[in-house]
């Protein structure tokens, strides 16, 4: 599962751009949408922070 850490995301959207599925939302912090998300890792790549984990 695809997580994030919210006391590291800076919320830059990055990983919302790069989602083949637009299960990331980003409001105070990056929000994914565990039931849509397909785990392809483009966020954990994309991330310029590491906030985001497999």
């Amino acid at each position: 599962m695809v997580s994030v850490n919210d006391s590291e995301c800076t919320a830059c959207g990055a990983c919302a751009d790069v989602c083949p599925e637009g299960a990331i939302t980003v409001e105070d912090v990056a929000v994914i949408n565990a039931e849509v998300c397909i785990e392809c890792g483009l966020c954990v790549d994309e991330c310029p922070v590491s906030a985001i984990e497999e």
